[in-house]
């Protein structure tokens, strides 16, 4: 495993790259309402990363068709945007997408509601949010990847909901997915120690229900084995000599 330490230079670059994926969310979550498609969900995020001059991350990328990975109610990730998918009162879509700016990558996710919510569905979204604050208070040097997944298991599970197991976080730099990897689980082994320079993304999946999860015919959507509701909190997080940095979070 060769985990990729960043210079002040790469941490420049990404900071900024997170700066405009942290808008590009913002701009996005403003046009989620019931009767919008999927796909205009998909251009609008092309049409703003382009206007900073970047490129988006996810289109392409190992054959994926759009910029913004639409995952709407059981869908757990990689939903692809659609004409045909039309968001109705009640639904809850996240939102995943990457920007990439002079070479570098930044990579968050959100959940956000579409019209009248159920108060069960909006608790998944705010646990799924905060298991990723618990996790990242060891997002710290001397603690190993192991103490933010088992942070993150232990939150989620706290309210009776369950992690996805098949897709876990990643490092990310030059490269959309570096090493190392990044469960939101327990595994049998705690993983590397952090250290000053690591980039990570660290993106919680929780479902409702069980944890278990199918792909779709298309290659690309996972969704919930049980059709449970699932949600998705990310953000691109720096390791420094003190509290982590997240640097796809909007700052004033």
């Amino acid at each position: 495993m060769a985990v990729s330490i960043k210079s002040e230079r790469e941490i420049e670059l990404m900071r900024e790259s997170g700066r405009i994926l942290s808008i590009v969310h913002t701009e996005l979550a403003k046009m989620i309402r019931p009767g919008i498609s999927t796909l205009d969900i998909d251009k609008r995020c092309y049409e703003i990363i382009r206007d900073f001059g970047c490129v988006p991350s996810f289109l392409n990328y190992q054959g994926y068709p759009a910029s913004v990975c639409v995952s709407v109610n059981d869908e757990v990730v990689h939903g692809i945007p659609s004409k045909h998918h039309i968001l109705k009162d009640g639904d809850i879509v996240s939102l995943d997408a990457g920007v990439i700016y002079k070479g570098y990558h930044s990579d968050a996710a959100r959940t956000v509601t579409v019209g009248e919510v159920s108060p069960e569905w909006k608790r998944l979204i705010e646990v799924t949010k905060q298991s990723f604050f618990e996790g990242i208070k060891f997002a710290k040097p001397g603690y190993r990847i192991g103490d933010i997944s088992g942070a993150i298991q232990d939150y989620a599970e706290s309210f009776g909901y369950s992690l996805v197991r098949e897709l876990v976080g990643h490092g990310v730099g030059r490269e959309l997915h570096e090493d190392p990897q990044v469960p939101n689980f327990r595994t049998k082994r705690k993983g590397i120690r952090l250290e000053p320079g690591m980039t990570l993304a660290i993106e919680p999946m929780v479902n409702m229900g069980h944890y278990e999860v199918n792909w779709l015919d298309d290659g690309w959507t996972v969704v919930t084995a049980d059709g449970s509701p699932s949600a998705h909190y990310e953000n691109t997080v720096l390791i420094t000599n003190g509290e982590p940095e997240l640097l796809t979070i909007e700052r004033n």
